[in-house]
């Protein structure tokens, strides 16, 4: 055999061995092979991520019930402005009054000593 015949056929044999690898590195079986072996070595850390984000869910959810919570409780307290208004009108209707009452008795009472009081008798009164 003549050298150049010798590495025409290697090179056969060559091209054919790496056609018949590169099909059966291709093959349907061994792909899914493949992807069961990524899978098998990436769910772990996918399902510690999802309750990762589980839990995160979790607190934001609280968070935004302890600001809506907050938020209602400011709205009412700006809507009780109103009965505070009343309040306070009723309160100085009160002071004004006990006043009234107070200057009423203080022309027929007085004081005397602290304590003890005293009736005056007017003669226009």
């Amino acid at each position: 055999m003549d050298d150049q015949e010798m590495q025409l056929k290697v090179r056969r044999v060559s091209d054919k061995f790496t056609e018949s690898m590169y099909v059966l590195a291709n093959e349907p079986s061994v792909a899914l092979y493949r992807l069961q072996e990524h899978v098998r070595r990436s769910l772990p850390e996918l399902v510690q991520h999802k309750t990762d984000m589980q839990s995160w869910e979790e607190q934001s959810q609280g968070a935004i019930y302890s600001v809506e919570y907050a938020c209602s409780a400011v709205k009412s307290m700006t809507n009780s402005s109103l009965y505070f208004k009343s309040i306070d009108g009723l309160l100085r209707q009160a002071i004004s009054m006990k006043e009234q009452i107070s200057a009423s008795q203080g022309r027929r009472w007085g004081c005397v000593l602290p304590g003890i009081w005293r009736y005056d008798s007017y003669p226009n009164t």
